[in-house]
C-alpha cells in the first residue's frame, strides 16, 4: 500500500509591517555560575529587539530547568499564547536555551511552524522563515545536543573518580554526616548520630515500619537537620543507605570503609532484609511497597508499556485503577488503552491464583521435581569443581613450601624465591575466591520437597490471600504470576502462573507473624522457573473499565 504523503505545510513569514515578538529564556539548576543568567539573556534580547525596525517584546517567557525536557511550565505557556496568535516571533538567545535535543527541537518547531510563528536566536544566524534558515537550527540542535551529552560524560566520569577515593559525591551530605571540606570524606556529626542509631534500632528491634518509625521519632523531638519532621520516605531512605555502615557507593562504584560507619554491618544487614520482606525498600518502592498487587505485570496491548496503580477521587471516595502509563503519563489521544478497576481485579486474579494452586498440586509437585533434578545435577557438577580447586590449592601451597625449603638451604636466591611466591600466592588467592563461590552455591541447593509439604505450601497460599497483610499479597503476586495478557477487543484478561515457587515461597512470610524468615527477596524464583497460562477470563464481559460516580 503506497505511503500518505504528509500535506505541505507554507513556511511561516515575518508581517510586513509591525513585528509582535515574544521572548523565551531558560537557566537550568546547575547553572549558577555560567554566562547564561536570566538577567543577562533577558537584556541582550531586548537590546536586539531595538535594533530590529518595526519589533516590538509583547511577551516574556522564562524557566529555571533543564533543556534536557521540554515540559517546562513557561515553555508551555509560550507555545499555548503562539496557538492563540498573540505574537509572531519568539527569540530566544540561543537555541541551546530552547532545547537540547534534536528531536524536541523538531517538535517544537513543528508546533510553533503550525501557530505560523517564525523561531529566531538573537547570536545565531537563522531564520525559520527560509528553508536554509530552518536547516542552520536543526544544525546548531545537533551540536546543542552533542554538547549536552559530553557535559553529563564529564561529570559523570568526574563523580566517578571522586567516588573511587571515598569521597562524597551526591552533594549535601546525609544526616548524620558532614563533608570534610579538605578531603571531602564523610565526617560524623556527634549531634545527629544518636538519631540515626535510633532509627535503625527501633526498626530492627521494635520491628515496625517506617511509618511508625517516623511517628515514634518525631514525638521525642527529633527532628533532621533543617528542623523538619522526619517522614516515612525520609526513613526508608536512611535505612536503606549504605553510608551508614561507611560504604560510598555511585553507579558502579562501591568503596568499603570510606568513612567511620554509624551503625554495624549486622544491623543494617537486617534492616535490608525486613525493607524488603515489608515492601518498604525505595529502590522497590514503584512495585512493592504500594496497595496495587499487580503493577508491572500487566503489559498495555496497545502502546507496549506496563500499568501502574493510580488513583481518582470522586465526590464521595478514591478510585483504585490499574492505568497503562503512557495513558497516565500523556493521555488518551497517545494511547487509548482502557483503565481497570484494580479493586475487582486484585480480588479475582488472587481468586484465580488460588485455584490454580490449589487444584494443580500434580502440575506443581512434576515442576518441582524437575527442578531438583537440574539442580541435582548442576550439584554433582559443582561438586567436582570445587574437588578440582582443592587438588590445585593444595598442589601450590606444596609447592610455596619446596621453595620455601630450597631458600633455605641456600639452593635458589631472595630474588627468585620472592618472583615464584608472589605469582603462587596471586594464583592461590583467585582459587579461593572460585572455591568460596562454588561452596556458596552448594550451600544454597535447595532441600527436597514432598507431596505434603507442597501441601502446606498451597495452605499458606490460602493463608496469605485471605489473612495476610498488603505486602504479603503483593510478595505472592509477585512470585507466583509470570505476566497478564489483556485483550481489550473481548475484555479479558489471561494471567500466566509459575508452577516452580515453592523454593522462594518461604520468602514471604506466614501471616500473622511478626517477622517473616530472612531470605531471598521476595519475588525471586528459580531459573528454570516454568510458567502456564490461565486461560479462563479474569474480567467478563461488562468491560475493563467500569462507570465512576462522580468523575
Amino acid at each position: 500500500m503506497p505511503r500518505r504523503r504528509r500535506p505541505t505545510r507554507a513556511t511561516p513569514a515575518l508581517p510586513t509591517s509591525a513585528v509582535r515578538v515574544a521572548i523565551y529564556t531558560r537557566r537550568s539548576t546547575d547553572e549558577e555560575n555560567q554566562p547564561f543568567t536570566i538577567e543577562a539573556q533577558t537584556s541582550k534580547l531586548k537590546s536586539y529587539i531595538k535594533s530590529q525596525d518595526g519589533w516590538t517584546l509583547v511577551q516574556e517567557y522564562s524557566d529555571d530547568a533543564s533543556g534536557a525536557k521540554i515540559d517546562r511550565p513557561n515553555l508551555n505557556r509560550a507555545l499555548m499564547a503562539a496557538r492563540a496568535g498573540l505574537y509572531d516571533v519568539l527569540l530566544v538567545y540561543r537555541v541551546d536555551r530552547f532545547t537540547r535535543r534534536i528531536r524536541d527541537l523538531s517538535a517544537l518547531l513543528e508546533e510553533l511552524d503550525d501557530a505560523a510563528v517564525v523561531f529566531r536566536s538573537a547570536t545565531e544566524p537563522f531564520d525559520t522563515s527560509t528553508p536554509a534558515g530552518r536547516m542552520l537550527v536543526q544544525m546548531l540542535g545537533v551540536f546543542a545536543e552533542f554538547e549536552r551529552e559530553m557535559i553529563i560524560d564529564r561529570v559523570v566520569n568526574g563523580m566517578e573518580r571522586k567516588a573511587g577515593k571515598g569521597q562524597w559525591t551526591l552533594g549535601v551530605a546525609p544526616e548524620g554526616y558532614l563533608t570534610d571540606p579538605d578531603t571531602q570524606h564523610l565526617v560524623p556529626v556527634e549531634a545527629e548520630m544518636p538519631t540515626i542509631q535510633e532509627i535503625f534500632r527501633i526498626y530492627t528491634q521494635d520491628r515496625v515500619g517506617c511509618r511508625m518509625v517516623a511517628k515514634k521519632i518525631n514525638e521525642r523531638g527529633m527532628r533532621r537537620r533543617s528542623g523538619a519532621l522526619y517522614s516515612f520516605k525520609t526513613i526508608a531512605d536512611i535505612l536503606s543507605n549504605p553510608v551508614y555502615i561507611g560504604t560510598v557507593l555511585f553507579r558502579d562504584v562501591e568503596v568499603e570503609n570510606a568513612h567511620p560507619g554509624i551503625v554495624d554491618r549486622e544491623t543494617f544487614d537486617l534492616a535490608q532484609r525486613l525493607l524488603i520482606e515489608r515492601g518498604e525498600n525505595p529502590a522497590t518502592a514503584a512495585g512493592a511497597a504500594s496497595e496495587y498487587h499487580l503493577t508491572g505485570k500487566i503489559r498495555c496491548p496497545l502502546c507496549g508499556r506496563t500499568y501502574l496503580g493510580t488513583v481518582a477521587h470522586g465526590r464521595s471516595r478514591a478510585y483504585r485503577y490499574y492505568t497503562c502509563w503512557t495513558r497516565n503519563r500523556y493521555g488518551t489521544d497517545r494511547c487509548p488503552a482502557p483503565r481497570i478497576d484494580a479493586d475487582r481485579f486484585d480480588a479475582i486474579v488472587l481468586d484465580a491464583l488460588s485455584d490454580f494452586y490449589i487444584n494443580n498440586t500434580d502440575m506443581m509437585m512434576e515442576a518441582v521435581r524437575g527442578a531438583q533434578d537440574h539442580h541435582e545435577a548442576v550439584r554433582s557438577k559443582l561438586e567436582a569443581e570445587l574437588a578440582a580447586i582443592r587438588s590445585k590449592m593444595t598442589q601450590k601451597e606444596k609447592a610455596i613450601d619446596r621453595y620455601m625449603t630450597d631458600y633455605e638451604e641456600g639452593a635458589i636466591s631472595r630474588d627468585v624465591i620472592e618472583r615464584r611466591i608472589k605469582k603462587l600466592s596471586d594464583e592461590l588467592t583467585d582459587l579461593r575466591h572460585n572455591r568460596d563461590q562454588l561452596q556458596f552455591e552448594l550451600d544454597n541447593t535447595p532441600d527436597k520437597i514432598t507431596k505434603a509439604e507442597l501441601a502446606s505450601i498451597n495452605t499458606n497460599i490460602t493463608k496469605i490471600i485471605t489473612m495476610g497483610h498488603v505486602a504479603q499479597r503483593k510478595a505472592l503476586c509477585e512470585l507466583a504470576l509470570d505476566k497478564i495478557e489483556i485483550n481489550t477487543a473481548t475484555s479479558t484478561a489471561t494471567p500466566t502462573f509459575r508452577v516452580d515457587i515453592a523454593h522462594s515461597l518461604d520468602t514471604i512470610g506466614a501471616p500473622n507473624k511478626e517477622s517473616a524468615p530472612a531470605g531471598s527477596p521476595a519475588g525471586a524464583h528459580s531459573p528454570s522457573s516454568q510458567a502456564v497460562r490461565e486461560r479462563r477470563p479474569t474480567v467478563g464481559p461488562a468491560g475493563l473499565e467500569p462507570a465512576t460516580e462522580g468523575l
